[in-house]
């Protein structure tokens, strides 16, 4: 299992979350994160979630 980072930010770029959570794959991360997203109703909201290395799994602008 790896450890991902998924960040929210609001249209200022003030940080609304930063969490981690551990997925088995990139594409079971970009699932997590994006389910999260949505339980949190931050799916309009920047953000990202990167893996480990630093690869971009989700992003939205």
């Amino acid at each position: 299992m790896k450890t991902y980072v998924l960040t929210v930010f609001d249209q200022e770029g003030k940080k609304l979350l930063e969490e981690t959570f551990e997925a088995a794959s990139d594409k079971d991360a970009e699932k997590i994160g994006t389910n999260r997203l949505e339980d949190l109703e931050y799916s309009n909201y920047t953000h990202r979630c990167v893996s480990p290395d630093g690869k971009l799994v989700l992003f939205h602008r």
